[in-house]
């Protein structure tokens, strides 16, 4: 079997090769026992799907798991990510969950598929992860199949949640259109906008889990081709944009995309001295921003990271580039590309103007993210000959001001920075470069870049 589907963030791999009927089966009695080692009295596991055509099998599958560990099912149906979360925060007419299990591949291409995983309402991630792929290797038990769940309407309530918590908006004369990318974002998105009398128009709404209009990532520019020709086209004032499990966006008006770390500066921006946690992909522009009216702390990219840390420091707010948002102001504290929807739809309404205070912001020059492929074992074996390197730093390196290895190595210099850190889903190393232009970025690229090739094992 192999190890590579249990990842630092979730579980994932090709559906019917790496989640087959057995493994997925102990992936569901093995959680249901780590649950129970952390509450013996735990009873209920809250499980939900996205729109992949062989997430209801793999439903059924883990199920059978989970009840031969003794606990019950709470089925929600196709939902987003950010409505499996909501489920641990709600009591179904006396059944609270202790767990939840999102059944995702996200953005990945259709063939795979995969596990988001809440226990008492914490990520289950990292070494935890590791541990119960460790454990299902060496089950050689046989699990039967028993797919008894109970329904519970956690979209509706999440809706009616909503609806609520943003009545107040009174968006009248304005228009907004949106891509779901035919991913799960669709199936509360449309009833949401009706209760709030929102004008809109609705992209590839259908949940399809073959994604046949394009690959629903909206961090990757030629996915968002359809809404910003919709924007120039039929007059609407901003796009949004989600990917296939709904717990990262893309917002746009018809000039500008705002990435996650712009995005963070103006929600962060109308909250009272507010704590933001950053991912080291974010911009400099956002940590220097944010610290003249709050405290921006810099932390590891990687959704349940930030959970973790947005809980341990009671944090308002936190940001990765690729537009996962977390609230914990006036919400929960996970990623939520629905709930990031509204919150951008209320600046609105107050008259924030999102261009205006875009231009405001000092200039720099970033470059996209620069994958380098490597081998599974080698890239956190580069990351330490890295480091090891830049403790004498060779003369071909620009003056180096700081090195932050939180997360990777981020070396400042002293018109910029650049990034290494090994990805943690893909045997490759991320690399990305921010300076005041153009040349100097390139300057750093290229150094780090040679230097890389050096130290390469």
């Amino acid at each position: 079997m192999s190890a590579s589907i249990y990842r630092e963030y979730d579980i994932r791999g090709i559906f019917g090769e790496e989640l087959d009927e057995n493994r997925v089966k102990k992936i569901g009695l093995h959680l249901a026992k780590a649950l129970l080692q952390k509450d013996k009295e735990a009873r209920y596991i809250a499980v939900g799907y996205d729109a992949r055509t062989h997430s209801p099998l793999l439903k059924e599958w883990l199920a059978s798991g989970i009840r031969a560990a003794g606990l019950e099912v709470l089925d929600m149906g196709m939902v987003p990510t950010p409505v499996n979360y909501f489920a641990n925060y709600i009591d179904f007419d006396g059944m609270q969950p202790d767990g939840s299990v999102m059944i995702t591949g996200s953005h990945n291409p259709p063939q795979y598929n995969g596990f988001k995983i809440t226990l008492k309402r914490d990520p289950f991630f990292g070494e935890e992860i590791y541990a119960l792929g460790k454990k299902i290797a060496a089950d050689s038990t046989e699990i039967p199949d028993d797919t008894a769940t109970i329904k519970i309407e956690a979209k509706e309530r999440y809706i009616d949640y909503i609806i609520q918590a943003f009545s107040h908006l009174k968006l009248e004369g304005r228009r907004f259109v949106f891509d779901c990318g035919n991913g799960v974002a669709g199936v509360v998105l449309r009833d949401i906008l009706e209760g709030l009398g929102i004008k809109y128009e609705i992209l590839f709404e259908t949940p399809d889990g073959t994604f046949p209009n394009h690959h629903p990532d909206p961090s990757d520019e030629h996915n968002l081709e359809e809404i910003k020709a919709a924007l120039l086209k039929g007059g609407f004032d901003f796009g949004f944009a989600y990917d296939g499990d709904a717990d990262r966006i893309a917002l746009l008006s018809p000039k500008y995309n705002f990435k996650g770390d712009v995005l963070a500066i103006f929600f962060s921006g109308f909250m009272d001295r507010p704590v933001v946690i950053g991912e080291v992909k974010c911009s400099q522009v956002m940590y220097d921003t944010i610290n003249t009216y709050g405290k921006a702390v810099m932390y590891k990219t990687g959704h349940s990271n930030l959970k973790v840390k947005i809980k341990e420091m009671n944090a308002d707010f936190a940001a990765e580039v690729s537009g996962h948002l977390f609230f914990n102001d006036r919400y929960f504290g996970y990623d939520d590309a629905i709930y990031a929807t509204l919150r951008a739809l209320e600046l609105i309404d107050r008259g924030f103007d999102f261009d205006a205070a875009y231009e405001a912001l000092p200039h720099v020059y970033v470059t996209p993210e620069i994958n380098l492929t490597v081998t599974e074992e080698g890239k956190f074996a580069t990351i330490d000959a890295l480091k090891a390197a830049l403790r004498h730093p060779p003369s071909f390196m620009p003056p180096i001001k700081e090195i932050i290895t939180v997360d990777g190595v981020r070396i400042v210099f002293e018109k910029g920075w650049g990034l290494v850190r090994a990805s943690n889903t893909t045997p490759k190393l991320v690399t990305r470069f921010e300076a005041d232009t153009a040349e100097n970025a390139k300057c750093y690229q290229d150094a780090l870049m040679r230097l890389l090739k050096e130290v390469k094992p």
